[in-house]
């Protein structure tokens, strides 16, 4: 995704500009309200789906009375927000896919305060333990994601949170429930429409020949790794407020690191390719028009099946099935058990795997592409 092309803009909003004169001990109540809602959302995803009993933790805003607390129509959007997660956990479970521990952690990173209401921007940094991880299958999965929580003072002064918003531009974190905008349809003009993929496992054999095209998959996967929760200053930046999202142009960018050439010419050409600190083409930031050029240039080949990836293979999705895709994704790592994981920008993600997507977002559009 990026700005200044017709794409899914899902804005995070104007920032927030910090307020100096906030006691710093209102400040942190905010921030320990903040930690708990998200490590609650995020604990949901840990225990034992089989038996359907809750990961051995208590509920840690409910802890929080007085002085700051979760106001009434808040408490029950949390209560929704973790039942959905569990009922995810179980489906990750029925996908051979649990999580063992987790941590999180939020950052307070800029505090408003205006009469009786207060917004307040966070980070917040999760990460989560695979069970029982084999053979070269990763360890953990991690991501930063950013978030608006809306607070509200009774006439005592006590503080309630009365709204919680993701402000980056995405909606894949694991502990997200969130659902993306339906955007209007775009058609494409010339270049060859993209095949869906299934999401059904076990999926066809199809392994890749790792050295037919020349490319260096491992350069792909490591320039990934290093990039993920950082941005190379030898590109722009598309992950801030109504830029349009980062993630295409951070595929590009470890495609370009493992061997993929630069085709030169108009940016607004879906035939071209190219991207560097001063210009770049559409396809190289774009998520439709990146599928035109990848599908045209036969660069890329469909795959039947989202489990059939593999290292340098790309993961695009249509959230609401609208013919307009969303979000574009790089695989970073294959375990010997034939899970492929991915990595993306919007929001900053390491090495998720396909099946805790599918489970995330059963009912999205799955397109991926053999590099």
């Amino acid at each position: 995704m990026a700005a200044g092309i017709a794409l899914p803009n899902w804005s995070a909003g104007a920032a927030i500009t910090d307020d100096p004169t906030v006691d710093s001990a209102t400040k942190a109540t905010f921030q320990r309200l903040a930690d708990a809602v998200f490590a609650d959302r995020t604990q949901s995803l840990v225990g034992d789906a089989r038996s359907g009993h809750q990961a051995s933790h208590s509920q840690r805003t409910s802890g929080f009375t007085g002085k700051v607390r979760l106001s009434t129509s808040q408490s029950r959007q949390e209560g929704s927000t973790l039942g959905e997660l569990r009922a995810r956990k179980s489906r990750l479970a029925r996908l051979g896919e649990k999580y063992s521990g987790a941590s999180t952690s939020v950052a307070l990173d800029a505090t408003k305060v205006k009469g009786r209401h207060a917004t307040v921007a966070v980070t917040e940094t999760t990460s989560l333990t695979y069970e029982k991880a084999r053979g070269n299958e990763p360890k953990t999965t991690g991501f930063q994601a950013h978030h608006e929580l809306t607070f509200q003072a009774d006439r005592k002064g006590d503080w309630q949170l009365t709204g919680v918003r993701n402000t980056d531009d995405g909606y894949l974190a694991v502990n997200q429930i969130s659902e993306p905008p339906v955007t209007p349809p775009t058609t494409p003009d010339g270049p060859p429409s993209a095949s869906g993929s299934a999401t059904t496992r076990p999926a066809p054999a199809k392994p890749k020949d790792f050295t037919a095209t020349g490319y260096d998959y491992q350069a792909m996967a490591a320039y990934a790794a290093k990039y993920w929760n950082r941005y190379n200053p030898a590109y722009p930046d598309f992950s801030g407020a109504g830029a349009g999202g980062d993630c295409t142009n951070f595929v590009s960018q470890s495609l370009k690191a493992g061997g993929w050439k630069h085709v030169p010419g108009y940016a607004t050409d879906s035939h071209k390719w190219f991207g560097n600190s001063e210009i770049q083409s559409h396809s190289f930031v774009g998520v439709n028009e990146f599928s035109w050029f990848a599908l045209s240039s036969q660069r890329v080949t469909s795959l039947a099946n989202v489990y059939q990836m593999d290292v340098g293979d790309v993961l695009q999705l249509d959230f609401d099935k609208d013919g307009s895709k969303d979000h574009s994704m790089i695989v970073t790592k294959r375990s010997q058990q034939g899970m492929p994981y991915v990595t993306y920008h919007s929001t900053n993600t390491y090495n998720r795997s396909v099946a805790s997507l599918v489970a995330s977002y059963p009912h999205a559009a799955y397109y991926a592409y053999r590099t």
